[in-house]
């Protein structure tokens, strides 16, 4: 792998390949925006909504470390506009199951971001 190995793709576009993507990979009833993060050219900003009577808000950063892997962050976990103990195990595996399905997104996306 080259080390010019670096994504190429414009933020914008991307977080509009990830918004048509990744609802297709996170489970039928969750909702997500994706939107480009403003503080770095190679991340984007995810916000997951849970379905269901728990109604958490789970907000990741994804950072493209190159064209084709990312290091997903997840930075908030809220519940009715307020933040919650990240450290449940019901949130725990909500937040592995969304970093799956992430990853997923990722991959179905590397046509376009390893050009």
């Amino acid at each position: 792998m080259s080390k010019h190995d670096e994504l190429r793709i414009d933020q914008q576009q991307l977080a509009e390949a990830w918004q048509r993507t990744l609802p297709d990979t996170v489970n039928e009833t969750d909702r997500a925006t994706v939107l480009p993060d403003d503080g770095d050219p190679k991340a984007l900003r995810i916000t997951i909504q849970a379905a269901g009577h728990q109604a958490y808000n789970f907000d990741f950063r994804v950072k493209y470390v190159d064209s084709r892997e990312i290091k997903t962050t997840l930075v908030d976990v809220e519940k009715d506009g307020r933040s919650v103990d990240e450290r449940t195990d019901i949130i725990q595996q909500l937040v592995q199951d969304y970093t799956r399905h992430i990853h997923e997104c990722a991959q179905a996306l590397h046509g376009l971001t390893h050009a």
